[in-house]
């Protein structure tokens, strides 16, 4: 089985799996996991062994369909009323030529604080079990609004319209595992943190990879494979 295919595998039973994007954008490594398949305990890993943010990415035309805009819009869409938001609008990330990626933040209306791992589990789940179905997207976009409430403790992500032609980070380089891997293609990441207050070495991540009998991929790995997958399937994801 080639490094590729058990990335692919480990992916489809809900194992995390380490990405690390390039030398020439952030230099970091998320640990990746299928939002369908997060527990409670893999929350505690990633708060643990990961410490970064935790976050949920939408493929960005599924997000646009159901109506769940970038943060940065609904931001700059309100300027006239708190005109710092425009003096803040992030337009100089020093990796990345395009808006962030963050969306909004969600909870589900069955959790109580809505931060405790327990929590966490149940809207990051329950929110790819919601915008995946086979059903008319009116139909989504009311289960969005009866199921959930925003603001919330877990933090969307969408990725650009077309995934890693546009942009090029964890949020694209993760969803397209997850399309790979045939499972709903919404990943849920973490940045791996060292212990010095910046992001864990591409070294030491290889290291707890080793360690814990993780699978480790680069940016690079997955735009190879991504490019044929999108080739054999006919489709712009």
């Amino acid at each position: 089985m080639s490094g590729f295919d058990r990335v692919l595998d480990d992916i489809r039973v809900g194992r995390p799996v380490l990405v690390y994007d390039f030398d020439d954008r952030e230099r970091e490594t998320d640990m990746t996991v299928a939002s369908q398949f997060v527990t409670a305990s893999t929350l505690r890993t990633m708060r643990h062994d990961a410490g970064g943010l935790v976050c949920t990415t939408t493929p960005g035309r599924i997000a646009e369909e159901i109506g769940l805009p970038f943060m940065s819009d609904v931001f700059w869409d309100d300027v006239d009323r708190y005109p710092l938001l425009r003096d803040m609008a992030p337009t100089d990330i020093p990796y990345d030529r395009t808006k962030s990626s963050f969306g909004i933040t969600i909870n589900h209306r069955n959790t109580y604080t809505g931060i405790t791992d327990d929590d966490r589990a149940l809207t990051i789940t329950q929110y790819a079990e919601t915008i995946f179905q086979d059903i008319p997207m009116e139909e989504i976009r009311r289960q969005m609004g009866e199921r959930f409430r925003a603001p919330g403790h877990v933090h969307l992500l969408n990725t650009t319209d077309r995934i890693l032609v546009d942009r090029k980070g964890h949020t694209e380089l993760c969803t397209a595992l997850m399309y790979m891997a045939g499972v709903k293609p919404s990943a849920t990441i973490c940045e791996m943190m060292g212990d010095d207050g910046g992001a864990m070495s591409r070294e030491k991540v290889e290291e707890y990879a080793a360690e814990k009998g993780l699978s480790f991929i680069t940016g690079s790995e997955i735009l190879d494979k991504w490019e044929a997958f999108r080739i054999e399937n006919g489709e712009d994801f």
